[in-house]
């Protein structure tokens, strides 16, 4: 998968997309079932499929505070290249984008290649004041030569799948919800280091963390091209984050801890 910095830094060459617009947080099933579309339909027009998504969850900017993390952003990428994206476009979001209407943000791209088409549910919009409905992009893809075609929404048991459902989810410890939403069991990714009882992570960004205990998880290196197998072992999640005991850990880089969903007592 080619990951594009900006929209500023797409070129003719990589046309034609057909384009999925979205934070991607969680890339939960939700998700999968969306990219699953966009696959479909990038593959009937002679198109690559591609997201466009951004660098820093938009609430950090529309609410002056990001939630706590899902889906590590190394990982997003690379579910992202596993759902078969071809390309995918990692924007800034800041001030200056949170106030661009979405014809110039359509705009950010056509002027630079080609647009085939634009994939969205019935809900989506983008663009200032999120003007960019359905409806609108499909009479602006009247005038500049895409197509918009609208999904449903996808839902389990009647009701749509959320990032914000994962995270309460998670921090009730409800980890067998999360891990149904996901349609994976639930991870966090962290830096390495050695600690008195284990090996401790620590995290660039808040993650979304289950309450404080002993857990059951799945131990790999994270960021090598060939995955290694999961070490089973225990971790305590605590006041300070997560710490994996009776384990050591003489390397660099980070690892991936999945949660078994379920808790230990003690």
């Amino acid at each position: 998968m080619l990951v594009v910095p900006r929209l500023p830094a797409l070129t003719s060459e990589m046309g034609p997309l057909y384009v999925v617009v979205g934070v991607f947080d969680g890339i939960h099933r939700g998700h999968s079932y969306l990219l699953g579309q966009l696959r479909r339909q990038a593959r009937r027009r002679g198109a690559r499929a591609a997201v466009v998504t951004f660098d820093a969850h938009p609430d950090e900017v529309l609410v002056g505070a990001a939630p706590p993390l899902v889906c590590d952003p190394d990982e997003r990428l690379a579910r992202l290249a596993a759902a078969g994206v071809d390309l995918t476009v990692v924007e800034h979001f800041d001030a200056a984008l949170r106030s661009t209407p979405y014809d110039a943000f359509i705009a950010m791209i056509t002027e630079r290649t080609h647009l085939d088409g634009i994939l969205m549910t019935p809900e989506a919009a983008f663009g200032y004041e999120r003007r960019g409905t359905p409806e609108a992009l499909a009479e602006l893809g009247r005038q500049r030569g895409f197509e918009v075609v609208v999904v449903p929404s996808f839902t389990l048991a009647g009701r749509p799948i959320s990032s914000s459902a994962i995270r309460s989810a998670v921090a009730a410890g409800e980890l067998d919800v999360a891990a149904r939403l996901l349609g994976r069991p639930y991870a966090v990714i962290g830096a390495a280091a050695p600690a008195a009882g284990g090996v401790r992570l620590t995290f660039e960004l808040p993650v979304a963390l289950p309450p404080r205990g002993r857990y059951l998880v799945g131990v790999e290196p994270f960021g090598s091209e060939q995955r290694s197998a999961t070490t089973p072992a225990r971790a305590r999640v605590d006041s300070e984050g997560v710490e994996i005991e009776d384990q050591t850990w003489d390397g660099v880089g980070r690892l991936r801890v999945e949660f078994v969903p379920r808790v230990e007592s003690g």
